[in-house]
Protein backbone atom coordinates (compact mmCIF):
# COMPACT_ATOMS: atom_id res chain seq x y z
CA UNK A 1 0.00 0.00 0.00
CA UNK A 2 1.56 3.13 -1.12
CA UNK A 3 1.32 6.74 0.07
CA UNK A 4 -0.13 8.63 -2.72
CA UNK A 5 -0.74 12.14 -1.34
CA UNK A 6 -0.11 14.17 2.03
CA UNK A 7 -2.27 17.25 2.14
CA UNK A 8 -2.96 19.96 4.69
CA UNK A 9 -5.98 21.11 5.90
CA UNK A 10 -6.59 24.84 7.16
CA UNK A 11 -9.74 24.77 9.12
CA UNK A 12 -10.36 27.85 11.59
CA UNK A 13 -13.90 27.30 13.85
CA UNK A 14 -14.45 30.02 16.29
CA UNK A 15 -15.59 29.75 19.71
CA UNK A 16 -16.69 31.97 22.56
CA UNK A 17 -15.00 31.18 26.49
CA UNK A 18 -17.38 33.72 27.64
CA UNK A 19 -15.24 35.75 30.55
CA UNK A 20 -11.92 33.76 29.93
CA UNK A 21 -9.28 34.95 27.04
CA UNK A 22 -7.33 32.63 25.20
CA UNK A 23 -3.87 34.59 24.12
CA UNK A 24 0.06 33.09 22.53
CA UNK A 25 2.07 36.08 23.85
CA UNK A 26 0.53 39.23 22.86
CA UNK A 27 -1.52 37.49 20.09
CA UNK A 28 -5.09 36.79 20.87
CA UNK A 29 -6.65 33.30 19.83
CA UNK A 30 -9.53 34.71 18.05
CA UNK A 31 -10.61 31.05 17.17
CA UNK A 32 -9.64 27.04 16.75
CA UNK A 33 -6.88 26.60 14.06
CA UNK A 34 -6.89 23.17 13.16
CA UNK A 35 -4.00 22.23 10.34
CA UNK A 36 -5.81 18.87 9.08
CA UNK A 37 -2.91 16.32 7.68
CA UNK A 38 -4.85 13.66 5.08
CA UNK A 39 -2.27 11.05 4.43
CA UNK A 40 -4.43 9.11 1.43
CA UNK A 41 -3.51 6.15 -0.14
CA UNK A 42 -3.77 3.68 -3.40
CA UNK A 43 -5.82 1.12 -1.71
CA UNK A 44 -8.51 4.00 -0.88
CA UNK A 45 -7.84 4.01 2.79
CA UNK A 46 -7.02 7.29 4.09
CA UNK A 47 -5.26 8.48 7.88
CA UNK A 48 -5.85 11.81 9.52
CA UNK A 49 -3.79 14.00 12.20
CA UNK A 50 -3.51 17.47 13.33
CA UNK A 51 -0.20 19.69 13.35
CA UNK A 52 -0.04 21.85 16.16
CA UNK A 53 -0.93 25.41 15.12
CA UNK A 54 -2.33 27.86 17.18
CA UNK A 55 -0.98 31.60 15.92
CA UNK A 56 1.11 30.12 12.84
CA UNK A 57 -1.50 27.58 11.12
CA UNK A 58 0.60 28.62 7.63
CA UNK A 59 3.74 28.06 8.90
CA UNK A 60 2.70 24.60 10.16
CA UNK A 61 0.68 23.88 6.80
CA UNK A 62 3.62 24.66 5.11
CA UNK A 63 5.90 22.30 7.44
CA UNK A 64 3.28 19.81 5.90
CA UNK A 65 3.55 20.54 2.43
CA UNK A 66 7.23 21.30 2.18
CA UNK A 67 8.99 19.17 4.53
CA UNK A 68 6.76 16.35 5.30
CA UNK A 69 4.71 15.29 2.10
CA UNK A 70 8.25 15.19 0.06
CA UNK A 71 9.41 12.80 2.65
CA UNK A 72 6.27 10.29 2.66
CA UNK A 73 4.49 10.35 -0.75
CA UNK A 74 5.54 7.69 -2.39
CA UNK A 75 6.49 5.64 0.19
CA UNK A 76 4.80 1.77 0.96
CA UNK A 77 2.97 2.62 4.11
CA UNK A 78 4.14 0.88 7.23
CA UNK A 79 2.77 -1.40 9.45
CA UNK A 80 2.44 -1.03 13.46
CA UNK A 81 5.38 -2.90 13.71
CA UNK A 82 7.28 -0.97 10.98
CA UNK A 83 6.43 2.95 11.85
CA UNK A 84 8.93 3.52 14.17
CA UNK A 85 12.03 2.83 11.94
CA UNK A 86 10.02 4.68 9.31
CA UNK A 87 9.73 7.65 11.61
CA UNK A 88 13.14 7.53 12.95
CA UNK A 89 14.34 7.87 8.96
CA UNK A 90 12.34 10.67 8.60
CA UNK A 91 13.66 12.47 11.56
CA UNK A 92 17.12 11.83 10.72
CA UNK A 93 16.16 13.25 7.32
CA UNK A 94 14.70 16.34 8.58
CA UNK A 95 16.79 17.23 11.47
CA UNK A 96 18.92 19.77 10.05
CA UNK A 97 15.47 21.67 10.57
CA UNK A 98 15.10 21.94 14.25
CA UNK A 99 14.51 18.86 16.35
CA UNK A 100 11.70 20.77 18.18
CA UNK A 101 8.99 23.27 17.31
CA UNK A 102 7.26 23.14 14.29
CA UNK A 103 9.06 20.56 12.47
CA UNK A 104 8.45 18.05 15.37
CA UNK A 105 4.86 18.85 15.21
CA UNK A 106 4.53 18.05 11.59
CA UNK A 107 6.58 15.00 12.40
CA UNK A 108 3.60 13.95 14.89
CA UNK A 109 1.19 14.81 12.65
CA UNK A 110 2.31 12.41 10.02
CA UNK A 111 3.25 9.60 12.76
CA UNK A 112 -0.64 9.65 14.06
CA UNK A 113 -1.92 9.86 10.49
CA UNK A 114 0.23 6.17 9.96
CA UNK A 115 -0.95 4.66 13.02
CA UNK A 116 -4.53 5.56 11.90
CA UNK A 117 -4.16 3.73 8.42
CA UNK A 118 -2.37 0.82 10.33
CA UNK A 119 -5.62 0.65 12.51
CA UNK A 120 -7.86 0.48 9.53
CA UNK A 121 -5.75 -2.26 7.87
CA UNK A 122 -6.26 -4.16 10.43
CA UNK A 123 -9.73 -3.49 11.29
CA UNK A 124 -9.34 -2.19 14.95
CA UNK A 125 -9.36 0.92 16.93
CA UNK A 126 -6.06 2.15 17.86
CA UNK A 127 -5.76 1.49 21.18
CA UNK A 128 -6.59 -2.57 20.13
CA UNK A 129 -3.26 -2.26 17.84
CA UNK A 130 -1.12 -1.21 20.85
CA UNK A 131 -2.29 -2.83 23.99
CA UNK A 132 -5.06 -3.93 26.03
CA UNK A 133 -7.82 -0.80 26.90
CA UNK A 134 -7.95 -0.72 30.40
CA UNK A 135 -10.84 2.09 30.26
CA UNK A 136 -14.04 2.76 28.16
CA UNK A 137 -14.26 6.32 28.86
CA UNK A 138 -11.31 9.09 30.37
CA UNK A 139 -12.84 11.68 33.05
CA UNK A 140 -12.15 14.83 31.46
CA UNK A 141 -11.22 17.91 33.64
CA UNK A 142 -12.28 21.51 32.47
CA UNK A 143 -9.21 23.65 31.83
CA UNK A 144 -10.20 27.22 32.19
CA UNK A 145 -8.60 29.84 30.31
CA UNK A 146 -7.11 32.77 31.98
CA UNK A 147 -9.27 34.89 33.54
CA UNK A 148 -7.98 36.86 36.59
CA UNK A 149 -10.29 38.09 38.45
CA UNK A 150 -10.61 35.78 41.89
CA UNK A 151 -14.85 36.40 41.26
CA UNK A 152 -15.47 35.28 38.18
CA UNK A 153 -12.55 32.07 38.43
CA UNK A 154 -14.81 30.98 41.38
CA UNK A 155 -18.13 30.99 38.96
CA UNK A 156 -16.55 29.42 36.17
CA UNK A 157 -15.26 26.42 38.30
CA UNK A 158 -19.08 26.23 39.83
CA UNK A 159 -20.24 26.04 36.07
CA UNK A 160 -18.00 23.59 35.14
CA UNK A 161 -18.77 21.57 38.46
CA UNK A 162 -22.52 21.49 37.13
CA UNK A 163 -21.57 20.85 33.59
CA UNK A 164 -19.83 17.45 35.11
CA UNK A 165 -16.68 17.98 34.94
CA UNK A 166 -14.56 16.11 37.95
CA UNK A 167 -11.55 18.20 38.40
CA UNK A 168 -10.51 22.11 37.16
CA UNK A 169 -7.06 23.39 36.00
CA UNK A 170 -6.33 26.91 36.05
CA UNK A 171 -4.23 29.25 33.81
CA UNK A 172 -3.34 31.68 36.80
CA UNK A 173 -0.08 33.29 38.18
CA UNK A 174 -1.85 34.50 41.22
CA UNK A 175 -2.72 33.15 44.70
CA UNK A 176 -5.84 35.21 44.63
CA UNK A 177 -7.52 33.12 41.89
CA UNK A 178 -6.25 29.83 43.40
CA UNK A 179 -7.71 29.73 46.75
CA UNK A 180 -10.82 31.18 44.86
CA UNK A 181 -11.09 28.02 42.99
CA UNK A 182 -10.77 25.96 45.70
CA UNK A 183 -13.18 27.68 48.06
CA UNK A 184 -15.80 27.40 45.03
CA UNK A 185 -14.86 23.77 44.36
CA UNK A 186 -14.64 22.55 47.75
CA UNK A 187 -11.81 20.26 49.15
CA UNK A 188 -12.23 17.44 47.38
CA UNK A 189 -11.82 18.16 43.62
CA UNK A 190 -8.67 17.95 42.25
CA UNK A 191 -7.33 21.24 41.67
CA UNK A 192 -4.31 22.07 39.02
CA UNK A 193 -2.69 25.28 38.17
CA UNK A 194 -0.87 26.26 35.09
CA UNK A 195 1.23 28.86 35.16
CA UNK A 196 2.94 29.06 31.18
CA UNK A 197 6.71 29.47 32.54
CA UNK A 198 6.26 33.33 33.83
CA UNK A 199 8.59 32.87 36.87
CA UNK A 200 12.59 32.37 38.28
CA UNK A 201 13.10 29.69 40.36
CA UNK A 202 13.12 31.91 43.76
CA UNK A 203 9.92 33.81 42.45
CA UNK A 204 8.73 30.57 41.66
CA UNK A 205 9.44 28.38 44.81
CA UNK A 206 7.83 31.70 46.96
CA UNK A 207 4.60 30.85 45.11
CA UNK A 208 4.14 27.43 45.46
CA UNK A 209 4.53 28.28 49.71
CA UNK A 210 2.11 30.70 49.16
CA UNK A 211 -0.44 28.35 47.82
CA UNK A 212 0.07 25.24 49.30
CA UNK A 213 -2.65 25.30 51.49
CA UNK A 214 -4.87 25.64 48.51
CA UNK A 215 -3.63 21.94 48.34
CA UNK A 216 -3.49 22.19 44.45
CA UNK A 217 -2.55 18.71 42.74
CA UNK A 218 0.41 19.92 40.81
CA UNK A 219 1.88 23.40 39.77
CA UNK A 220 2.25 22.78 35.92
CA UNK A 221 5.32 24.56 34.01
CA UNK A 222 6.09 27.47 36.93
CA UNK A 223 9.27 28.26 35.44
CA UNK A 224 11.16 29.95 32.48
CA UNK A 225 12.77 28.86 30.21
CA UNK A 226 10.60 25.74 30.13
CA UNK A 227 13.61 23.49 29.51
CA UNK A 228 15.22 24.80 32.56
CA UNK A 229 15.48 21.13 34.24
CA UNK A 230 17.75 21.72 37.09
CA UNK A 231 15.92 25.12 38.18
CA UNK A 232 12.37 23.05 37.94
CA UNK A 233 13.64 20.83 40.09
CA UNK A 234 14.89 22.96 42.80
CA UNK A 235 10.95 24.21 42.65
CA UNK A 236 9.84 20.50 42.78
CA UNK A 237 11.83 20.08 45.85
CA UNK A 238 11.91 23.17 48.10
CA UNK A 239 8.29 24.33 47.16
CA UNK A 240 6.19 21.70 48.94
CA UNK A 241 4.34 20.87 45.41
CA UNK A 242 4.31 18.39 42.82
CA UNK A 243 5.20 19.93 39.35
CA UNK A 244 4.09 18.84 35.84
CA UNK A 245 6.02 20.14 32.53
CA UNK A 246 6.06 18.66 29.06
CA UNK A 247 3.69 20.25 26.76
CA UNK A 248 6.66 21.81 25.14
CA UNK A 249 9.08 18.96 25.34
CA UNK A 250 9.43 16.63 21.85
CA UNK A 251 10.90 13.58 21.85
CA UNK A 252 11.43 11.27 24.23
CA UNK A 253 15.40 12.35 25.01
CA UNK A 254 13.93 15.45 26.30
CA UNK A 255 11.77 14.09 28.24
CA UNK A 256 15.03 11.89 29.18
CA UNK A 257 16.83 15.04 30.32
CA UNK A 258 13.95 16.22 32.28
CA UNK A 259 12.91 13.18 34.27
CA UNK A 260 16.67 12.27 35.18
CA UNK A 261 16.72 16.11 36.49
CA UNK A 262 14.00 15.04 39.01
CA UNK A 263 11.97 18.20 37.36
CA UNK A 264 8.52 16.67 37.50
CA UNK A 265 6.56 14.34 39.32
CA UNK A 266 3.92 14.47 36.00
CA UNK A 267 5.05 14.20 33.01
CA UNK A 268 2.61 16.04 30.96
CA UNK A 269 3.84 14.70 27.06
CA UNK A 270 1.57 16.11 24.10
CA UNK A 271 1.12 13.55 21.26
CA UNK A 272 0.75 16.15 18.67
CA UNK A 273 4.15 17.65 19.42
CA UNK A 274 6.26 15.20 20.91
CA UNK A 275 6.40 13.18 17.64
CA UNK A 276 3.48 11.19 17.76
CA UNK A 277 2.24 7.84 19.01
CA UNK A 278 5.49 6.70 18.59
CA UNK A 279 7.26 9.07 21.10
CA UNK A 280 4.38 9.06 23.19
CA UNK A 281 4.88 5.68 23.80
CA UNK A 282 8.18 5.90 24.42
CA UNK A 283 7.66 8.21 26.71
CA UNK A 284 5.45 6.48 28.68
CA UNK A 285 7.86 3.23 28.86
CA UNK A 286 10.54 6.18 30.30
CA UNK A 287 8.01 7.38 32.56
CA UNK A 288 6.92 3.64 34.34
CA UNK A 289 10.72 2.82 34.80
CA UNK A 290 11.69 6.25 36.49
CA UNK A 291 7.91 6.09 38.42
CA UNK A 292 7.03 9.66 37.28
CA UNK A 293 3.27 9.87 36.99
CA UNK A 294 1.91 10.74 33.63
CA UNK A 295 -1.02 14.11 32.62
CA UNK A 296 -1.07 14.41 29.21
CA UNK A 297 -1.25 17.69 27.62
CA UNK A 298 -4.33 17.34 25.25
CA UNK A 299 -7.02 20.31 25.16
CA UNK A 300 -7.34 20.17 21.01
CA UNK A 301 -10.03 19.37 18.75
CA UNK A 302 -8.84 17.31 15.91
CA UNK A 303 -7.47 13.96 15.67
CA UNK A 304 -4.93 14.31 18.13
CA UNK A 305 -7.51 14.81 20.71
CA UNK A 306 -9.05 11.10 19.37
CA UNK A 307 -5.28 9.52 19.63
CA UNK A 308 -4.83 10.51 22.80
CA UNK A 309 -7.89 9.12 24.15
CA UNK A 310 -7.11 5.59 22.96
CA UNK A 311 -3.18 6.25 24.57
CA UNK A 312 -5.48 7.08 27.77
CA UNK A 313 -7.62 4.03 27.44
CA UNK A 314 -4.38 1.76 28.11
CA UNK A 315 -3.65 2.87 31.32
CA UNK A 316 -5.94 2.75 34.61
CA UNK A 317 -3.94 4.65 36.30
CA UNK A 318 -6.92 7.51 37.44
CA UNK A 319 -5.49 10.15 35.10
CA UNK A 320 -7.90 13.02 33.67
CA UNK A 321 -8.07 14.49 29.97
CA UNK A 322 -7.65 17.94 29.29
CA UNK A 323 -11.32 19.69 27.81
CA UNK A 324 -10.70 23.38 27.70
CA UNK A 325 -13.51 25.12 28.54
CA UNK A 326 -15.00 26.91 25.73
CA UNK A 327 -18.33 26.68 23.39
CA UNK A 328 -17.24 25.99 19.77
CA UNK A 329 -18.88 26.68 16.64
CA UNK A 330 -18.65 23.30 15.28
CA UNK A 331 -17.03 20.09 16.02
CA UNK A 332 -15.36 17.96 13.83
CA UNK A 333 -16.87 14.48 15.46
CA UNK A 334 -20.48 15.80 15.29
CA UNK A 335 -19.99 15.95 18.71
CA UNK A 336 -18.96 12.39 19.95
CA UNK A 337 -15.79 13.78 21.53
CA UNK A 338 -18.01 15.90 24.09
CA UNK A 339 -18.28 15.47 27.69
CA UNK A 340 -20.71 13.54 28.75
CA UNK A 341 -23.36 14.52 32.36
CA UNK A 342 -21.13 12.22 34.36
CA UNK A 343 -17.94 13.78 32.99
CA UNK A 344 -16.20 11.61 30.90
CA UNK A 345 -15.34 10.99 27.38
CA UNK A 346 -15.97 8.10 25.34
CA UNK A 347 -13.06 6.41 24.05
CA UNK A 348 -13.56 5.30 19.94
CA UNK A 349 -14.28 1.79 19.71
CA UNK A 350 -14.49 1.94 15.41
CA UNK A 351 -11.16 1.37 13.38
CA UNK A 352 -8.63 3.58 13.39
CA UNK A 353 -8.75 6.93 15.31
CA UNK A 354 -12.71 5.93 15.45
CA UNK A 355 -14.38 8.91 13.63
CA UNK A 356 -13.42 10.37 10.51
CA UNK A 357 -13.66 14.49 10.40
CA UNK A 358 -17.26 15.90 9.26
CA UNK A 359 -16.04 16.62 5.66
CA UNK A 360 -19.24 19.40 6.05
CA UNK A 361 -17.86 21.29 8.52
CA UNK A 362 -14.11 21.12 7.19
CA UNK A 363 -15.72 22.53 3.72
CA UNK A 364 -17.36 25.11 6.05
CA UNK A 365 -14.64 26.12 8.02
CA UNK A 366 -11.36 26.01 5.26
CA UNK A 367 -9.15 28.88 5.41
CA UNK A 368 -8.13 29.58 1.65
Amino acid sequence: MLITKVRAHHIRIPYDAGVASFKQGASAISALEIVMVEVSTDAGITGWDDAFAYVCPRTSYAAIEEMIAPQAQGQEAPDAAGIPAFMEQIQRNLHLFGRYGITMFAISALDIALWDLAAKVEGVPLHRLIGDARRARIPAYASLLRIGKPELIARECETALRQGYKAIKLHETTTSAVFAARQAIGPDIPLMVDMNCPLNGEEAISFAHSCRDAAPMFLEEPVWPPEDFTTLADVRTKGGLNVAAGENACTVHQFRQMMKAGAVSHAQPSVIKVGGITEHLKVVALADELGVRLAPHSPYFGPGFLATLHLMSLRDDASFVEVFSMKRAACLWRGRIDVDADGNVEVPQEPGLGYEPDKAVMEQYRVA
